[in-house]
Order: C-alpha cells, then sequence, then structure tokens
C-alpha cells in the first residue's frame, strides 16, 4: 500500500531570462478599424506606445513550468494571468514562478524597473482556484454600460471549426501564421516545429501555449459590442485539458459570455471559448479571456461618465 508522502513547506523561486517581446499585431483590424496595437491608434488613447498583444508573455512562463511539471505542462497545464502594465516593443521583461510542491505555482512578471507587467497562477490539472476564477467568481453588478450593454451572462456561439497550420495567416485580428510566431517567440521550442515536430512524445508538432489563444479566436465573428471601439485584453486564462493541441488538427469552438465588468477607464466582458477536437469529440482546451474596451474610443459614450 502506498501513501502520498507530505510536502515540504519549502518555497522554490524559478526565475526565468530576460525577453525583448516582439508587437506582431500592428496591422491588426478589428470591425474594419486598426486596433489598440496600432502606435496612432493607441496614442489618441494617451498611452506611451502601441501594447504588445498580451498572449505573447505566456510563453515566459512555459520553461518556468515544464522544469515543475515536465511533460504534463504540454498535456494538463493552465496559465492563469492578470495583466498588469502595457509592454512596447524594445522593453524586456522577467517571469518568476514561486512553488511549494503542489500543483499550483504562482506567477508574476515585471518590467527592468519593477513595474509589475502580470501576476498569476500556473499549474496542471484541477490544482484549486486559479488566479482569473477567483476573479471572475468575485465580479458583481456591472452597473449601466453602454458599449458592451447588448451582451448577457450565458449568450453562447458555435464559432466554426479551426484549424493552425504552419504557413498561412489567422485572419485580420492576427495577420501572422504559426511559422512568423515561432520565429520571434520569446521562448522557441523543436516540437513547435515542423522538422522538431516528429520527435515530441505526440509524434507531431504541438501548438505553443499562447497560440491557443490565437486559435481560439480565429473566428466565429464577436458578441454585439458596440463600434467603433479600441479595446484590450486584460486577463486571460489559457486550460488545456487533454493537450496538447496539435499543427493542422481540426476543433470545433464553442463561445460564451461568462461575465460583464467595468472600471474608470474600460466596459469589458469574460468569454470562455472551448476547443473540441473534431476527430475524437473530446475537449482539448478552454481560453477564459476578459476583454476591455475604453469608454473615450466610443463615439457615442456619455460624456458624463467620462469624468
Amino acid at each position: 500500500m502506498t501513501s502520498t508522502p507530505p510536502r515540504f513547506a519549502t518555497e522554490v523561486t524559478l526565475t526565468g531570462p530576460w525577453r525583448a517581446p516582439a508587437q506582431m499585431l500592428a496591422d491588426q483590424v478589428i470591425d474594419g478599424h486598426a486596433s489598440v496595437h496600432d502606435a496612432d491608434a493607441a496614442a489618441s488613447m494617451g498611452l506611451a506606445g502601441a501594447p504588445i498583444e498580451g498572449p505573447t508573455h505566456l510563453s515566459q512562463l512555459d520553461p518556468l513550468a515544464t522544469l515543475l511539471w515536465g511533460q504534463r505542462w504540454f498535456e494538463h497545464g493552465c496559465a492563469s494571468c492578470h495583466f498588469r502594465t502595457m509592454v512596447v516593443e524594445g522593453e524586456e521583461v522577467q517571469a518568476t514562478l514561486v512553488a511549494d510542491g503542489t500543483d499550483l505555482a504562482s506567477a508574476e512578471a515585471h518590467k527592468r524597473d519593477g513595474t509589475p507587467v502580470l501576476v498569476g497562477t500556473v499549474s496542471v490539472g484541477d490544482a484549486g482556484p486559479t488566479e482569473l476564477g477567483s476573479r471572475l467568481a468575485a465580479l458583481g453588478d456591472p452597473g449601466q454600460l453602454f458599449v458592451v450593454d447588448r451582451l448577457e451572462v450565458g449568450m453562447r456561439m458555435d464559432a466554426g471549426v479551426v484549424t493552425l497550420s504552419r504557413t498561412e495567416p489567422n485572419g485580420p485580428l492576427y495577420p501572422f501564421s504559426l511559422d512568423d510566431k515561432v520565429a520571434r517567440i520569446t521562448e522557441p521550442h523543436p516540437w513547435y516545429t515542423a522538422e522538431g515536430g516528429t520527435s515530441s512524445p505526440w509524434g507531431q508538432a504541438i501548438v505553443p501555449i499562447e497560440m491557443v489563444s490565437v486559435l481560439a479566436h480565429k473566428s466565429g465573428g464577436g458578441f454585439p459590442v458596440r463600434s467603433p471601439a479600441l479595446g484590450l485584453f486584460l486577463d486571460l486564462e489559457v486550460r488545456l485539458v487533454d493537450g496538447p493541441v496539435l499543427v493542422d488538427q481540426p476543433y470545433a469552438l464553442a463561445r460564451e459570455v461568462v461575465g460583464l465588468s467595468q472600471s474608470r477607464r474600460t466596459e469589458s466582458y469574460w468569454t470562455r471559448t472551448t476547443l473540441s477536437d473534431v476527430e475524437r469529440g473530446t475537449v482539448t482546451a478552454e481560453v477564459l479571456l476578459h476583454q476591455g474596451v475604453f469608454k473615450a474610443s466610443y463615439p457615442g459614450y456619455p460624456a458624463e461618465r467620462l469624468s
């Protein structure tokens, strides 16, 4: 008879190298207009520069999580992050995990001057409340809304079947290919490539965790958010239920609104997108996304509500 030994009380801190993530959404188009990742659009909102897309920062957590959990990270890992500060191209970022021997660790990333970029959790399996799970559970009444007012918690849509190929761009929202991303990703891995993928434990190339978000939002259109308006990612959780996500594999997308909220500058909505393997009929991954919309970017927003 075996029993689970008690874990050590000692915490272990894993710190990654400094990385300078690349801006790959300068040409992004949403509803026919440039996004906040365009320099001019960012300047119109008083931002210091065009922010790098939030999912990019998840890659810096991958090597650290792999040190903790090995292959399990690619099959059942979950990165759950609240973005604190935008990063512009040229800035360097460092990621850190603090682990205590369980399947749940805390995560953070910061700039050279100590400015926090993100905080969150990484975990494998069902290890307990994630950063975003806790934040979503704590939501209250969002109050009166003017940009996401046509959304309701529980709204659903089938977003079609999608595949992530190596060379095809991923539409106006993500005008770059997987090969483009792999060439500039902060943490390269042989399993992401056509050549190295055949030596992976699954016999083919896998999709980087940051690109699972791209795949989840590649098609299906959006919910009826009023436009034109500039949006940004506030929180992101990528959970591998029965992973990894594979290159050239078809996945069916189902999307649901699971929360509404607002802050002084933004109105926002939470969606959960489920990726199901078409061939096996099983859930491969889930992506929980909290998107904000700048109130001041919507021409119809009541002026008295912007002070």
